[in-house]
C-alpha cells in the first residue's frame, strides 16, 4: 500500500487533483492517439474502438465539462397551494383578509406563483443525462468543424492532422474544465458518482436478497458477458465479403493519366504499344498472379469464337497483398500479320497449366488489332 501512495505522489499535483471523468477523457484520448500511430496496434480493431468513441463522444464531452462546470440539480418539490390560496393544513380554516394583521402573521405563500406543487429550483448546471446527450451531439457538430477549418490550411483533410487537432481540441476543453471546477467550491462541483455506481453494483450481485435476485444477477451477468464477447469476436474477425480478384487493361495518356481509353487498333509487325495490366487483389490474402499474353488468329460463327492458332507472345508475374493494386507496364510486340487479331491476356493463379487458355484461366481480357 505504502508503495503504490508513494507512485502516486509521483505524478504531477495537477494531474492528481483532475477529476475522474476528465481524467478518463485524458486518457481515452491519449489510447486514441497509441492506436493510431503506433504502427502495430493501427493494424489491430483496437483503432476502431477508440477511434469511434474519440469522434463521436470525448470532444463534445470535454466541452461540454468546459461549458458547466456545474453540478446540476433536480426540481425541488414545494408545498401544493390550493386554488383559495390556502395549504393543505389550512384548508380547515378561510384564508386572512390582505391588508390586516392576521394577513402579515399569515407565512408567504407565494399567491403569484404556480398552484401546481413544484417550483423549480435555480439550475446553472446540468446533469449527467444531459451532458452524455448533448456530448454526443457537439462531437458530430465539433468534429466537422475542424475538418472544415484545416481543409483552408496547407495541412488538409488528412488522417494525422484531423487526429492531431481533435486530439488537441479535446485536450484544451479538458484542461479549462478542470480549472473551471477547481475554481468552484467543492459541493458545487460536477462529478460522477462512480464509487455509488461501483457500490450499488457490488451489492447487487454478491449480496442479494433472496435467491432470486440472485439467479437474477448471474443471468445478468452471463448476458452481459456474452455481449461484449459478441460484439469483441465481430470487432476482431469481421466478416469476410466476397473474394474476387480484378483485371484491366489501361492506357497512358500524354499528361499522364491511366485512362481505358485509346487502345491500338492498327500496328506493324514488331511495332510497339505501350498498355497498362492491372490487378486488383480481394482475396484476403497474399496472393501470386501470373500473366499470359497471347496472340490469336481466330474465327467466329454462330455465336462462338475458335481459336485456330495461339502465339504466346509475353508472360509476367507479380504478387499483390490483399487490398492492394498493382500496375504492370507491358509492351505490345505482334510477330506475325494478319486482320481482326485477338490480344488475349489471361490472368492465373498460383500456377500456369501446361496449355493456358481463357477456359482454364482465373480472369482474361482482349482487344482487337490489325497487323499489317
Amino acid at each position: 500500500m505504502a508503495d503504490r501512495r508513494e507512485l502516486w505522489l509521483v505524478v504531477p499535483r495537477p494531474v492528481r487533483r483532475l477529476p475522474a471523468d476528465l481524467a478518463a477523457t485524458t486518457l481515452l484520448t491519449l489510447l486514441t492517439l497509441l492506436a493510431v500511430f503506433v504502427p502495430v496496434i493501427n493494424e489491430t480493431p483496437l483503432r476502431v474502438l477508440f477511434g469511434l468513441g474519440f469522434v463521436l463522444f470525448l470532444p463534445g464531452y470535454a466541452f461540454i465539462a468546459a461549458l458547466f462546470p456545474e453540478a446540476g440539480t433536480a426540481p425541488v418539490a414545494t408545498e401544493t397551494v390550493d386554488i383559495e390560496g390556502a395549504t393543505p393544513e389550512s384548508n380547515d380554516r378561510p384564508a386572512p383578509a390582505p391588508g390586516t394583521e392576521a394577513a402579515a402573521d399569515e407565512p408567504d405563500t407565494d399567491p403569484g406563483g404556480t398552484d401546481a406543487g413544484a417550483t423549480p429550483a435555480d439550475r446553472s448546471g446540468i446533469d449527467g443525462i444531459e451532458r452524455v446527450a448533448l456530448s454526443f451531439g457537439l462531437s458530430i457538430a465539433v468534429v466537422p468543424l475542424i475538418g472544415l477549418v484545416l481543409n483552408f490550411t496547407p495541412w488538409g483533410i488528412r488522417l494525422v492532422p484531423v487526429v492531431t487537432a481533435v486530439a488537441g481540441f479535446t485536450l484544451g476543453c479538458v484542461a479549462v474544465a478542470a480549472r473551471r471546477r477547481w475554481a468552484l467550491p467543492p459541493d458545487e462541483r460536477f462529478a460522477v458518482p462512480y464509487r455509488e455506481w461501483l457500490a450499488t453494483a457490488e451489492s447487487e450481485l454478491f449480496e442479494p436478497d433472496d435467491r432470486t435476485d440472485a439467479a437474477l444477477n448471474v443471468v445478468l451477468a452471463v448476458s452481459v458477458l456474452l455481449a461484449v464477447g459478441s460484439v469483441g469476436y465481430a470487432v476482431a474477425v469481421p466478416p469476410q465479403g466476397e473474394q474476387f480478384s480484378e483485371f484491366y487493361l489501361l492506357t497512358e495518356t500524354p499528361e499522364g493519366e491511366l485512362v481505358a481509353d485509346d487502345y491500338p487498333e492498327t500496328m506493324a509487325v514488331n511495332d510497339t504499344a505501350e498498355l497498362i495490366v492491372g490487378i486488383g487483389n480481394n482475396e484476403y490474402e497474399l496472393t501470386e498472379y501470373h500473366v499470359v499474353v497471347q496472340l490469336q488468329e481466330v474465327e467466329t460463327a454462330n455465336n462462338s469464337t475458335t481459336v485456330l492458332e495461339r502465339t504466346e507472345i509475353d508472360r509476367f508475374d507479380a504478387t499483390v497483398e490483399h487490398n492492394e493494386t498493382h500496375h504492370e507496364r507491358h509492351t505490345l510486340r505482334p510477330t506475325r500479320s494478319g486482320e481482326n487479331l485477338r490480344v488475349q491476356y489471361l490472368l492465373f493463379r498460383d500456377d500456369v497449366p501446361a496449355e493456358p487458355t481463357s477456359e482454364n484461366a482465373y480472369r482474361d481480357l482482349h482487344l482487337w488489332i490489325t497487323v499489317e
